[in-house]
């Protein structure tokens, strides 16, 4: 067992591809077998990931186990990034296109109306200087908006984990939600697919509820959904940051 525990530290890369594909097996097996795929396999691995780094305790979850140290570097932000750019490939531009000016309307829209909802929250449970706001705020948002826009803004390590647990419930929420909203809201082509994107923002929430409902659109949600992120990361510690400074005041 030692022997192997070396082999598996000595490769931590492949050992933390090797660990979540595991994961990702049996969650689809559960999501085919438990919920007759309503409850997408990638909701399913999310919540396993975070009961596993929950039992895992110390600081950085699974990370801290040594043949495990690997999925901290998967998990990181270049194959990250790398990930989330991939998937808009799939798209053909002329459906893009479009979308029009309602598409680009949606980003707007679903990033002030998730910003508003978290900043909301925040000052109703005593929040009141900006950046703690806006951190959390942009959470709403995304759990990756909110981790940029915190560490630009120099917020505290607590303001920036809540805005990541806020993006992650909404996350969460979304994957589950959408493949029984998808009739009733008219989720069934692309151009719908790529508003839906621009109104939620959360690339993981939006890529996984919408494979749920149709894999084929897929990829115009997640084109938008990855403008979102970045149009958040963008506004987040600058121009809303300044709107919530200008009514709470603070430097």
């Amino acid at each position: 067992m030692s022997l192997l525990e070396g082999v598996w530290s000595k490769n931590g890369l492949l050992t933390a591809f090797a660990f979540v594909g595991v994961t990702m097996l049996v969650s689809y097996w559960v999501s085919e077998k438990l919920t007759r795929g309503r409850l997408h396999g990638s909701a399913i691995a999310i919540l396993l990931g975070l009961l596993m780094a929950v039992l895992a305790g110390g600081k950085n979850g699974v990370v801290d186990i040594p043949m495990l140290s690997g999925v901290g570097l998967m998990g990181g932000a270049m194959l990250r990034d790398f990930a989330i750019v991939a998937t808009a490939f799939g798209v053909r531009i002329e459906e893009f296109v479009k979308s029009g000016m309602i598409g680009m309307l949606s980003l707007f829209l679903g990033l002030l109306a998730s910003f508003f909802a978290g900043g909301s929250v925040a000052y109703v449970f005593g929040y009141r200087d900006p950046v703690s706001i806006t951190t959390i705020g942009a959470g709403a948002a995304s759990y990756i908006v909110g981790p940029v826009t915190g560490t630009a803004l120099q917020a505290s390590s607590e303001v920036i984990a809540l805005s990541i647990t806020a993006g992650l419930v909404k996350a969460i929420t979304v994957m589950i939600s959408t493949p029984f909203l998808a009739e009733a809201i008219g989720l069934n082509n692309p151009r719908a697919a790529m508003i839906f994107g621009g109104l939620m923002g959360t690339n993981s929430g939006v890529m996984a509820g919408l494979a749920a409902t149709d894999p084929k659109l897929v990829p115009y949600g997640a084109m938008t959904a990855t403008f979102y992120t970045g149009l958040g990361c963008l506004l987040g510690p600058s121009l809303l940051f300044i709107v919530v400074r200008a009514f709470f005041g603070g430097s």
